[in-house]
Order: C-alpha cells, then sequence, then structure tokens
C-alpha cells in the first residue's frame, strides 16, 4: 500500500525550495497549479504542448505515463460529405417550412440533404510514453506541478531517503517534448521505458538508446485510415547503463536521464498524404539531440514567454491560495480565492499558446489534447460555436498569432466549400455547416435537427474580420476579403424570400441545436443568430469593399440584401426573439444561447445605442438560467460583461468552477451542469476546451471592451475584485491597454497606440492624463475608421412585451488624437 501524507507546512516549504531550483519566484508562484498526489485518471493529468505535439503527464512515481498526441493524427483521409441529392429535395423542404410542416420537412432533410455516410473523422491517440521505475510504490513528501509562467510540469517525491524529480515540457522551438529525470544521489535512476499503442503498427528499440513505434490511424464511417505516425524516444542516461529488453529500454543505475520525445505524421495538407513520417520525425529529432538540456529548457521557455507574458493580471490573493488547485476548485464557492480566477484566465491563454501554433492545425474540441481514439464528438472542430469560442481570447488576449491557424483553416474551407454549394444548393460562392474535421469537410454532419445549419463559414468569417479590426493591416484584409465576399456571393443565390413579410432569410436552418419546445423539428426558416450573422458578413464586406476601393457596383446588390433581411424582433414575453415567429418559452434553458449572437461576439446589441433589444436580450438570458454545460457557462460570463454586470458575470465564474469529480459517483457536492475538472479543463461534461476559452474571454470583456466606437475601460468590473491590474491587453485600432484600479475606482490607464489615429475612450469616472493635461469630451462618429459602427434595424416589438427601461451608470467618453509606437498614460483625477 502507497505510503502517501498529505503535505505539512514543513513539507510545503520543503517543497517551495525544490520549485525556486526549477526556476521559480515568488513573483510567478501565483501561475503554479500545484496537487499533492498523482492524477489517478486523464481529467486529472496535466497538458503540454507546442501546437503540433502534446502530451498529458500523470506523475505516477512508479509508472509515469506520457499520453501523447500529435495534431495531424486524424482517422481516415482526404475525404468529402456532400450528399449529391440534396438538390432533388430542397425546393419541397423549403415549401414545407413555409406550409409550417416541419416534421416532413426534417424527414426530406435527413434523406436528401444529410451527409449519407461520413459525419467526419475522429481526432485520434499516437500513444503512450512509459517509464515504469520498480521500488517506487511507497513514497513521501509527493509534489506535482504545471507552472503556467514557464510552461514546464514537475515532479518531485522521496523513496526512502532520495530525493526524485522530473521535468517536462513540449519545445516548440525544438519541436520535441523533453522529459528530464534526477536523484539527489547517484546511481539511484533504474527503470524501464516503452512505447504502446491501439494504433500502433510496431514498436521496437532500435538501439539501447532509441525506441521507435509506427502506427496507422483507424478507417472511419467508410474512409479508411491513412494516416501514418512515427513517434521515437531518445534516452540519453548520464553513469549507469542502457540495454534493449525486447521491445523496451533499460536504465540501471544512472545518474540523470534525458529522454527527447519526436513524432509526425504523412500529413502535408487536407489533400495530401504525401510526407515520409520518418524523415520528419528523425528531422526533428537530431538537432534536438546536439542541444544540451538547459539549452533546450532556456529555448522553450522564451519562446512561449514571448507570448505568454505579454498579459499579467492581479486581483489579490487570500489565504485559500495556499490549498491544492484541485482542492481550491472543490472549495471556490465558500472561499475567497481571487488568485485562483487570475490562474483559471492565464490557463485559457497557456492552452491557446500550447494548441495553437502558426503553421499547424487550429484547436479543436479538445485543444490537442485527447486521451480517446473514440473521443466524443470526434474531438472535431463544431463551428455553430465551439470553434469561434477557442479564438475568442487570440486577438484581445495578446496571442493574435495563435489565430492563424483558424484562418488558414478559413481559407481552406473557402475551398472545398465551393464544391458542397454547387453540388447541393446550386449556387456560387462557399459555404460549411456546422462542423468539419482536418479534411474540411462542409457538407451536413449528425442529423437535420443539429447539422442542417449552413452559417458556419459565416460565423467563422466573424473571427477573420476582428483580425484586421485589432491589426488594422489592410494586406491581410486584402487577403480575406475575396473569401468574404463569395460566402455573401452563396447567400445571395441561397436566401429565399419568405411570404408574410418578404423578407429575405436562409433556408432549411436551425437555430443551432435548439428546438422549439412543443415542435419534434427544429429545421425552420430565418432563425435570429442567421440574421444577425447575416448582417454582419453582409455589412463587413460593404465595408472591406470600400476600405480597398472594390467592387462598388457589386456592393450595390449586396446593400440591397442587406436591407431585405429580418430586423430582430422582442416577444410576448418581453424576450429577443429566437425564430422569425415568437416560439420562445420561458422554461427553454437549452445551453446555447443563439440569438443572443449579436450581443456577444458581435456588437449588434448595446445599451448606448439599442437599449430596447439590450433589455430583450437580457430578459432571454435570465429566462435561460446560468447553470449549464461548461462552455455555455463560459458564453454566459461574455454576456453578462456585456450586459454591464460584473457581479453577475463574477457569479457565472463561480458556476464554471465548480469541481466536477472524475471517478464514479458524479459531481463533487452534488448539483447539474458543468463546471471544471481537477487539472482545470472545462467540463461540459466531457471536456471540451471551449469553456476555458470562452471564461479568458469573458473576464476580459469584464474588464475591457471595444464597442459602440469607444474602448470601454472596466465595464463590468465585481464589487469583489476591488483591487487590481491588468495588462497588455488589445483593443480596436491597434491598441494596447493597461489597466491598474483601486477601491473599484481607476488609477492608471496605460495605452499604446501601435498604428496611431484617434483612441476614444468610455470610463466610469473623470479621468486626465499624468501630466494633468484635460481630456477632450467625444461627440459624434469616431473618425478612427477601424471603430466603424453600423446602425441596426429597429426591432419589431410584440404588443403584448413589457420592456424594462435600461438604466445606466453615468460614463465620460473622451477622445485625444495618437501617434504611432507612442504611449500615453491617463489617471483618476484626484477631487
Amino acid at each position: 500500500m502507497k505510503s502517501m501524507r498529505l503535505i505539512t507546512a514543513s513539507i510545503l516549504l520543503s517543497v517551495l525550495f525544490i520549485s525556486s531550483l526549477a526556476g521559480t519566484t515568488d513573483q510567478n508562484k501565483k501561475l503554479i497549479m500545484w496537487y499533492d498526489k498523482p492524477a489517478g485518471n486523464w481529467n486529472e493529468a496535466l497538458p503540454l504542448g507546442n501546437g503540433r505535439i502534446a502530451a498529458m503527464v500523470f506523475g505516477d512515481p512508479a509508472k509515469e505515463k506520457l499520453q501523447l498526441n500529435e495534431g495531424t493524427f486524424w482517422s481516415g483521409g482526404p475525404s468529402r460529405n456532400d450528399n449529391p441529392l440534396a438538390l432533388q429535395a430542397l425546393d419541397s423542404i423549403r415549401y414545407l417550412i413555409f406550409k409550417e410542416d416541419y416534421r416532413r420537412a426534417n424527414t426530406l432533410s435527413n434523406q436528401y440533404l444529410t451527409a449519407k455516410q461520413l459525419h467526419g473523422s475522429k481526432f485520434q491517440v499516437v500513444g503512450n510514453l512509459n517509464l515504469l521505475f520498480a521500488g517506487n510504490d511507497s513514497y513521501t513528501e509527493y509534489y506535482r506541478e504545471l507552472d503556467l509562467g514557464r510552461a514546464v510540469f514537475t515532479t518531485t517525491f522521496k523513496v526512502n531517503d532520495v530525493t526524485y524529480k522530473r521535468e517536462v515540457f513540449a519545445s516548440q522551438p525544438d519541436q520535441v517534448i523533453v522529459v528530464k529525470l534526477t536523484a539527489s544521489k547517484p546511481g539511484k535512476l533504474t527503470f524501464t521505458a516503452g512505447f504502446d499503442s491501439e494504433l500502433q503498427k510496431s514498436v521496437k528499440a532500435q538501439d539501447a538508446h532509441t525506441l521507435e513505434m509506427t502506427g496507422l490511424s483507424s478507417t472511419h464511417e467508410g474512409v479508411t485510415g491513412q494516416v501514418k505516425f512515427d513517434a521515437r524516444a531518445k534516452i540519453i542516461n548520464a553513469g549507469g547503463t542502457a540495454e534493449i529488453s525486447a521491445d523496451k529500454i533499460n536504465i540501471t543505475n544512472a545518474n540523470e536521464v534525458t529522454i527527447l520525445i519526436s513524432m509526425a505524421t504523412n500529413f502535408v495538407d487536407y489533400k495530401t498524404l504525401t510526407a515520409n513520417e520518418v524523415e520528419k520525425c528523425i528531422n526533428y529529432l537530431a538537432p534536438a539531440e546536439k542541444k544540451s538540456y538547459a539549452k533546450l529548457l532556456k529555448d522553450h521557455i522564451a519562446a512561449y514567454q514571448k507570448y505568454f507574458n505579454r498579459v499579467t493580471f492581479d486581483i489579490g490573493t487570500s489565504p485559500a491560495a495556499n490549498a491544492t488547485t484541485d482542492s481550491r476548485i472543490k472549495n471556490f464557492s465558500g472561499s475567497f480565492d481571487p488568485e485562483l480566477i487570475s490562474m483559471y484566465y492565464q490557463f485559457g491563454r497557456y492552452l491557446l499558446i500550447c494548441s495553437s501554433q502558426p503553421g499547424g492545425q487550429p484547436a479543436n474540441l479538445q485543444g490537442i489534447w485527447n486521451g480517446s481514439n473514440n473521443p466524443s464528438w470526434d474531438s472535431k472542430y463544431t463551428i455553430n460555436i465551439n470553434t469561434e469560442m477557442n479564438y475568442w481570447p487570440a486577438e484581445k488576449c495578446n496571442m493574435s498569432e495563435m489565430h492563424e491557424p483558424l484562418i488558414q483553416m478559413v481559407r481552406d474551407l473557402a475551398e472545398t466549400g465551393k464544391e458542397t454549394a454547387k453540388v447541393m444548393y446550386n449556387a456560387n460562392g462557399w459555404v460549411a455547416h456546422h462542423n468539419t474535421d482536418i479534411w474540411r469537410i462542409t457538407g451536413v454532419v449528425d442529423m437535420a435537427n443539429s447539422g442542417q445549419w449552413p452559417l458556419g463559414g459565416a460565423w467563422l468569417l466573424q473571427n477573420v474580420w476582428e483580425r484586421y479590426l485589432y491589426s488594422g493591416d489592410q494586406k491581410f484584409l486584402e487577403s480575406i476579403y475575396p473569401i468574404m465576399k463569395s460566402s455573401c456571393e452563396f447567400y445571395k443565390d441561397f436566401l429565399i424570400e419568405e411570404p408574410s413579410h418578404k423578407w429575405l432569410v436562409v433556408s432549411p436552418s436551425v437555430s443551432p441545436e435548439n428546438t422549439p419546445q412543443g415542435h419534434r423539428s427544429a429545421l425552420i426558416a430565418g432563425c435570429t443568430m442567421d440574421n444577425q450573422i447575416l448582417f454582419d458578413l453582409f455589412t463587413k464586406t460593404i465595408q472591406s469593399a470600400k476600405i480597398l476601393k472594390k467592387d462598388e457596383a457589386q456592393m450595390v446588390e449586396f446593400q440591397k440584401i442587406l436591407d431585405r433581411l429580418p430586423p430582430m424582433q422582442i416577444g410576448r414575453l418581453g424576450q429577443l426573439q429566437e425564430w422569425l415567429e415568437d416560439w420562445d418559452s420561458p422554461k427553454d434553458q437549452n445551453r446555447h444561447v443563439s440569438h443572443l449572437y449579436g450581443l456577444f461576439p458581435s456588437n449588434q446589441i448595446s445599451p448606448y445605442t439599442t437599449p430596447q433589444l439590450f433589455d430583450a436580450a437580457k430578459t432571454s438570458l435570465i429566462y435561460r438560467g446560468d447553470v449549464s454545460t461548461g462552455w455555455s457557462m463560459g458564453w454566459k460570463v461574455n454576456f453578462w460583461a456585456r450586459f454591464l454586470d460584473g457581479n453577475h458575470a463574477n457569479k457565472l465564474i463561480a458556476d464554471q468552477l465548480r469541481l466536477v469529480a472524475t471517478g464514479p459517483g458524479g459531481r463533487q457536492g452534488g448539483g447539474g451542469g458543468g463546471g471544471t475538472y481537477p487539472n482545470f479543463f472545462d467540463a461540459h461534461p466531457p471536456f471540451q476546451i471551449d469553456g476555458n476559452f470562452g471564461c479568458t474571454s469573458g473576464i476580459t470583456e469584464m474588464l475591457l471592451q471595444t464597442q459602440d466606437g469607444s474602448i470601454h475601460i472596466l465595464p463590468a468590473l465585481p464589487d469583489a475584485w476591488k483591487t487590481g491590474s491588468i495588462t497588455g491587453l488589445k483593443a480596436y485600432g491597434g491598441f494596447e491597454i493597461s489597466i491598474s484600479w483601486e477601491n473599484n475606482q481607476i488609477q492608471k490607464i496605460e495605452i499604446k497606440s501601435k498604428l496611431g489615429g484617434n483612441c476614444r475612450i468610455r470610463v466610469a469616472e473623470n479621468v486626465v492624463f499624468a501630466n494633468g493635461s484635460v481630456l477632450k469630451p467625444a461627440f459624434g462618429e469616431n473618425p478612427n475608421p477601424l471603430f466603424y459602427t453600423v446602425k441596426v434595424k429597429d426591432p419589431l416589438i410584440s404588443p403584448e412585451a413589457k420592456l424594462n427601461p435600461v438604466t445606466l451608470k453615468p460614463t465620460f467618453l473622451y477622445d485625444f488624437p495618437t501617434q504611432a509606437g507612442k504611449t500615453y498614460t491617463i489617471v483618476g483625477k484626484k477631487i
């Protein structure tokens, strides 16, 4: 039986000493997730990644396991899933929808529009590197950490009188996972190393220092597995001996050991699988072998901190921060632990840096971490909310480079989606539905009730457009403009006139994954989210054409389409209607809140410009409730931030930071909905990474919003966050913002201007420049073109609706000119 002890005060001191040896300082201890026992399952293991390869590290003294992923290792191979029968039934389905025969329309849609066989490929597991240490079952003084400030995993423990230490990191510059094993006494490292995988083709020890495993992805839904992988572990021991034992390597009596893990596949791009995976794997490994461990670690930390250190966040600490991370999550609702919120925020940034790097694949439903060859929802790209949510923090949290894989995927989809548009709908342009995968499928997956939603590509273009607003990069805009215009061309052909108001609507479609209560089919025409997304798409495409001075005549056509889109509507309950008809139910607590897209991530709904819609959206969200799946609660943090209600947003953060049990028995402490696993992963449940990213975005929105043509400073600061600071956030127009506050009032704002131009800020109190100069009040439209705003149509309001007056706290709106490269300091005005 294992001899384990809870860490006492004296042991904690020794642990902190060990941490200091690993490079930890007092300043960044608040970025350390730590535990007093090994991971008992996958949702307790800790994630490492470099955007291409990844590991979940368990930290077991006797049976260490590194579960390995490679971003391009997916089932199947290049494939499509368009249903060639679609045109035979499209007109009939539309006719039935307008005749309100939704069940029959749903039946035909499943028969003629939904994919016949392929519903997407699966993100799969390369395998495990196992390190077996005989005699390590009895250990004491156990400690395990993930240092978010350095992206390094560390485990320490004692066996008899020897202290053992393991460090692991995934190097982006060297493209290998590095493991360092040390002991406090010489000759004490003895273990057996071996690979295993459900999908392995071969495992062998090439020599006494090199393990190799090869494998092939699964065949899935009729598509033969074609992705080959090669994985290697180079084991470099100082002292002791290394010898082959069948397909494993035995290390005996070493002083220290470094293990370099390399993985590669034959993937070139979504169309091509012609790379030599063996050569790729060796080419990653060989240069890394020539570097010392110290050099590998130094280069890794420098590359990681280039992104991570751009943003700091501090809202204070408390004695609760002395407990283990899993205990802090478990106790969060009943304790005051602001440092857990700041660490959770930075964990979201950590995950995006580790799962999405230029040149790689976008973060999927589980980022780049997956422990099953049959993961939930195939761990694909669900583009009716989840993939978009993954990238909400990218720009505002100063990680623009991490956006590049998603933008490249949109470029790919704009190509594959052309065939779907033509084959299924006889339309020009391109379209993608609610799901895609590494092969960039764009047809309808799953079933009509969820999959018949042809707006996935259009929503992704919202993310792409945001990249331009933050950067002001016109070359980038010029490169994406044809994709935006092509998407508009699809809807120009696809939109159909509805009979009652003669509006142009999307049909068939759904309000993502929600069915009106009392209906047996979700299939409809003209749902609110579709209209909001198309408002954004056409508005921004027209604006792009003006900036680039292109296609003036075509934009006149697009404007006519824009003018015929349905307005938003306020229903009998005072709610923002989810559908064209007033079907909303106050009992509907679906996890999707799709009709509030116009509030966030879009900015069509605002307390300052559309107060009636603002109130109606708030009513809708109150009906939806708070507790839901993990990712839904992450989205709601953003909503409540946009409602300028920091206390409610903070309550949603607490709801999300509820510990979800990882073994039998369900949630720790009972209750329904999602939450957070012991390793900080978001629990749908099961694990979905979008909730992590959504909450990080929401916390940012509480502190900084670019909305209504201005930069709103501390728009939704909770009462509980009395004193704090955040540095390095980004706003539209190329501005970088740092804020500090005390007693819930602004102390200092620093604004770095990358592009120059007018800066307009909204604040809750009088402020002045640090030199005492007065800021000028702002009037009219912001002259900075990156803050361009568009008026939405007035809503149609049910005569039964009872709207609440929108009462806002007074704010001050200021303008000041900026020069590129200069920093402007603003302070609270002392009275």
